[in-house]
């Protein structure tokens, strides 16, 4: 009980407080730090900890008081095999806990964490396991000595857990019954613990394999769960069709959404610490036929290059494009399809222009990477907050640079013109194949040409193509066939290596690892003006272009191949033929 009150006591305090109460620093020492911290500006913790006064474990004893957090000494500790499963191996290997206890009729699980303010990892445990989490801090040799012990070099497999979850006698009771499972039913079954399993091992791997999309889709007689990687599904180990409503609730009971609500689609998030490391799940509902199918967008900032030089930008399209986006005003457009990497194209743009200096805004459609320095608006259009009226409320902010998720009809394209002709620098994005076809999008949106040709500074046409796996790289000769997919002859090739990817485990067996962004670039000049402002076709705008040094994204794909860096088979599946 009196330990019980000391911890209390000590619940809240300044730090240095608690070290003086502990016995571990002298006021003087405190007070030392302290005048050191008015200089520097740095945690209390460490300049005490680099002046030596004080151990990595008295810090962490003390952050642990500071928050009313038990500190436990974990070594000699028995913990059962039952309270060990209650966590997947790859769960405590990324959140660095070890369970310690669990007590079934509470739902609570007492887990081991290294220091006090891993508060993420109990946030993430509630979320993605349901448990209502009691942490107790402990050495952080203790705590990585326990997951070796427990989880070293085990890792549970998807098939084994979908072969435990076939022969579950309670959710087998599930099949057949469609839409008719009850609330209270079906709230049980995505609450059972093999169930939560198996969807945060999918996350897990997800994350772990640089997966960008998640996808669960039930059909007549299966349930497939897929990932896409590099922009290419690929297709996991179907769970029993029976579970399909199972993991779908726990999806949504995870993301806040409405689990009796199935004849609407649903948006919702998800946000999780992996690795020390954000990771942001969009998660959108889409009722089908066969029930509810699951989209859940992954976005690692981690794995995000929000850097120019690391998008693939050959050196003179990086000049080129780093003229564009220091323009005083106008408007940039990056055009391509769905999933071309326009936004982290932009983004990296941004990334770049972001000083103390200048005032970034933009409105997105979501919002899909919270870069610090911005003011960054989501579209909303159940309150009516379009791009329109954000990007009129914009021009009474003083911005310097905007940004436009996307221009999509008349209203948004005519405000980023006055916001360009009043001295503003915007950046938008529009769905064509290529550079010149963007200023026939504009024109059928209803702009007029001279509107066009007043605020237009440059187009960059872009695509993603997926990059040779650099462990199993290896020179090959292409076929005639493949060859005249780009309109080559062997002659084209002399003195050219070709490569491709022989398959490894590094690579998953697809012979790739990682994209690269092929980039067409199309700066307005006077004369390309001139041929806009008569309604010159698309394809004489290209011709003209061409002639002022635009290369084609076909021929960057080429520049790319002979780099060894991309296949003949990802450029002629991603650009078209200019023949």
């Amino acid at each position: 009980m009196a330990e019980k009150d000391v911890k209390n006591e000590l619940k809240g305090q300044r730090l240095g407080r608690i070290l003086t109460k502990m016995g571990k620093v002298k006021r003087e020492q405190v007070h030392e730090a302290l005048e050191l911290q008015k200089q520097q500006r740095r945690p209390l913790g460490q300049l005490l900890l680099e002046l030596g006064y004080i151990a990595e474990e008295d810090l962490s004893i003390a952050l642990a008081a500071q928050q009313g957090i038990e500190t436990l000494d974990i070594g000699a500790l028995d913990i059962p095999e039952d309270v060990i499963n209650t966590l997947a191996p790859e769960t405590a290997q990324a959140y660095q806990v070890v369970p310690l206890q669990y007590d079934k009729a509470s739902n609570t699980l007492t887990i081991a964490i290294k220091s006090a303010d891993n508060f993420r990892a109990m946030d993430d445990l509630r979320l993605l396991m349901g448990y209502t989490v009691r942490p107790v801090v402990a050495a952080p040799a203790q705590v990585d000595g326990l997951i070796a012990k427990h989880y070293g070099g085990k890792e549970e497999s998807l098939s084994t857990l979908i072969g435990e979850l076939s022969e579950d006698a309670e959710l087998e009771q599930l099949k057949g019954r469609g839409e008719s499972i009850d609330l209270d039913t079906l709230l049980m079954a995505a609450e059972d613990n093999k169930v939560k399993r198996l969807l945060n091992l999918v996350l897990m791997a997800a994350i772990k394999e640089k997966a960008s999309d998640i996808h669960f889709e039930p059909f007549e007689d299966e349930f497939k769960m897929r990932y896409r990687i590099d922009g290419v599904l690929y297709e996991m180990i179907p769970p029993p069709r029976h579970l399909a409503m199972p993991i779908v609730s726990r999806i949504k009971v995870m993301s806040n959404l409405d689990i009796a609500e199935r004849r609407l689609p649903q948006d919702g998030r998800i946000e999780l610490v992996v690795n020390n490391s954000p990771v942001d799940l969009r998660v959108a509902v889409l009722p089908t036929v066969h029930g509810e199918s699951v989209v859940m967008r992954v976005l690692d900032r981690s794995n995000v290059q929000l850097d120019l030089e690391k998008l693939g930008l050959r050196h003179e399209d990086l000049d080129v494009f780093r003229q564009l986006i220091n323009k005083p005003n106008g408007i940039v457009i990056v055009t391509g399809p769905t999933g071309s990497g326009k936004t982290t194209t932009l983004y990296a743009a941004l990334n770049e222009l972001n000083q103390i200096d200048t005032k970034i805004l933009t409105v997105e459609d979501p919002v899909e990477y919270d870069i610090h320095g911005l003011v960054q608006i989501a579209v909303n259009a159940d309150v009516g907050l379009t791009f329109a009226r954000a990007l009129r409320s914009f021009l009474r902010m003083d911005p310097d640079i905007i940004l436009v998720g996307e221009t999509r009809d008349l209203e948004t394209a005519q405000i980023s013109v006055q916001a360009s002709l009043t001295g503003h620098l915007v950046f938008s994005t529009l769905h064509t194949n290529d550079a010149p076809s963007s200023i026939a999008r504009l024109l059928d949106l209803g702009l007029e040409p001279f509107l066009v040709t007043a605020t237009l500074e440059g187009i960059v046409a872009q695509r993603l193509v997926r990059k040779i796996c650099p462990r199993c790289k290896e020179p090959y000769t292409p076929t005639e066939e493949e060859l005249l997919e780009l309109s080559l002859t062997p002659d084209d090739l002399q003195g050219r290596q070709v490569y491709r990817g022989r398959r490894c485990d590094f690579c998953n067996q697809t012979g790739y690892k990682g994209r690269l962004g092929l980039y067409e670039i199309m700066v307005l000049d006077d004369d390309l003006r001139e041929m806009i402002m008569h309604n010159a076709s698309t394809q004489v705008l290209r011709a003209e272009a061409l002639k002022r040094g635009m290369r084609t994204l076909r021929h960057s794909g080429l520049l790319a191949i002979f780099d060894g860096i991309t296949t003949i088979d990802e450029v002629v599946r991603e650009t078209i033929s200019e023949a």
